[in-house]
């Protein structure tokens, strides 16, 4: 196989950060239809910590992918 055991726990470290980053993201659901309350759409969370979250998980994957397994380091 190409990947190694340890490349695939980094890959789900990273789909975890980024499906938590876009469950993070998501809702924005009124409390009442007639009321616009910008603190609910444009939060901390939605605008800052859940795309950081998913830039991590990007890297995260990054890494797994380009990250050599110990195995593949020693056939070599």
């Amino acid at each position: 196989m190409l990947f190694g055991r340890e490349n695939f726990k980094w890959m789900l470290i990273g789909l975890a950060f980024i499906f938590l980053g876009l469950i993070l993201m998501m809702g924005g659901a009124m409390p009442s239809p007639d009321v616009w309350d910008e603190s609910l759409i444009y939060s901390h969370r939605r605008i800052t910590l859940a795309p950081f979250l998913i830039l991590v998980g990007l890297c995260i994957q990054i890494y797994a992918i380009f990250k050599k397994s110990p195995k593949a380091a020693t056939e070599q």
